[in-house]
């Protein structure tokens, strides 16, 4: 393999650790953001950008689609996996007391698994997007708009969030590395970025809505955030130019060595199905009054989210987890 290749196989395994840490520090704080405005803010950033910066990077992994295979392949790994956890998600939400009956619903993703049932649908649309290019990704980006006036749209078969983060998913798919090398080669890359990084935090601590958080999650309309405006969709058009912008920040920082940590990148998956179990069940066997006084604790919030990517994406756990998550053994 050459030095090339190393360094682009590192530069996205280092992008994919940062990106799931980031989700499992989302989740971990999300409780406790309503005590502290630091987190507020932080958990405002992270929702801005680490779940579209993870769908980009999959619509980049995602050209071969038209080859011979790829659809059973993404219904193997993508949707059998949805299925799987969709049932796992249940018993489990009725055992911890989050439910009071217990119910299998295939098509109203719990929690995190909306991200698979959409990757599986995104695979799906490339076979007609793809082929019209970036005229595809106007017309993406007008739907993801557009849906946002559906006042039933919501979370049964994850269709808001479907066609909100589409655009991401599509850009991915449009870019090659060479773009992706233009920020990197740019003078300073990392410092602006980082910089860029920075201001965006900031102008999130002073300016951003506490009523606003549900403009990030992307998985309802306009009326059920409690706006139904026509200026709510240039808001949308606004919230996808800057969270391609703060993604292009964060492309700028990734580091392209390897690192004891770079190969954890390969085992996101893991991290992304399994974290959940472990922070649901803290939240439902200690006290909302208990879990508040952790609120201000940043280092042992940061640690344990670091801590449990470390865990959930080792080698011990790929290996007796792998026959559920990968069907394979």
């Amino acid at each position: 393999m050459s030095s090339s290749s190393t360094k682009r196989i590192f530069y996205f395994d280092n992008a994919k650790f940062i990106l799931i840490f980031l989700v499992v520090l989302g989740h971990v704080i999300s409780p406790l953001k309503g005590h502290d405005d630091v987190l507020f803010s932080l958990y405002s950033v992270i929702f801005l950008f680490h779940m579209p910066a993870f769908i980009f990077i999959s619509g980049y992994f995602s050209k071969g689609y038209n080859k011979k295979g790829y659809l059973l392949k993404i219904t193997k790994k993508i949707l059998l996996p949805y299925f799987i956890f969709q049932i796992i998600y249940s018993i489990f939400y009725y055992w911890n007391g989050q439910t009071e009956n217990l119910e299998f619903n295939l098509f109203q993703p719990h929690w995190t698994l909306w991200f698979l049932l959409s990757l599986f649908l995104w695979n799906l649309f490339l076979y007609i997007f793809a082929k019209l290019k970036w005229a595809g990704l106007a017309i993406a980006t007008i739907i993801g708009i557009s849906i946002g006036y559906i006042d039933n749209i919501g979370s049964f078969l994850s269709l808001s969030r479907t066609f909100v983060f589409f655009p991401y998913f599509l850009l991915g798919y449009l870019l090659d590395l060479k773009h992706l090398k233009l920020i990197k080669k740019v003078k300073f890359s990392p410092v602006i970025g980082t910089a860029f990084l920075l201001s965006i935090t900031l102008l999130f601590a002073l300016l951003f809505p506490k009523d606003a958080i549900a403009w990030l999650l992307g998985d309802t309309s306009y009326a059920n955030m409690g706006v139904k405006e026509q200026i709510d969709g240039l808001k949308r058009l606004a919230q996808y130019a800057l969270t391609v912008a703060v993604i292009g920040g964060f492309l700028a920082i990734v580091p392209s060595k390897g690192f004891s940590f770079t190969v954890i990148g390969k085992r996101t998956l893991y991290i992304y199905l399994l974290h959940g179990f472990i922070i649901k069940t803290i939240q439902a066997f200690i006290s909302d009054d208990t879990l508040s006084t952790m609120s201000d604790q940043y280092f042992i919030l940061i640690s344990f989210s670091f801590v449990l990517c470390i865990g959930l994406g080792s080698y011990f756990i790929k290996k007796y987890t792998r026959p559920l998550i990968e069907l394979t053994i």
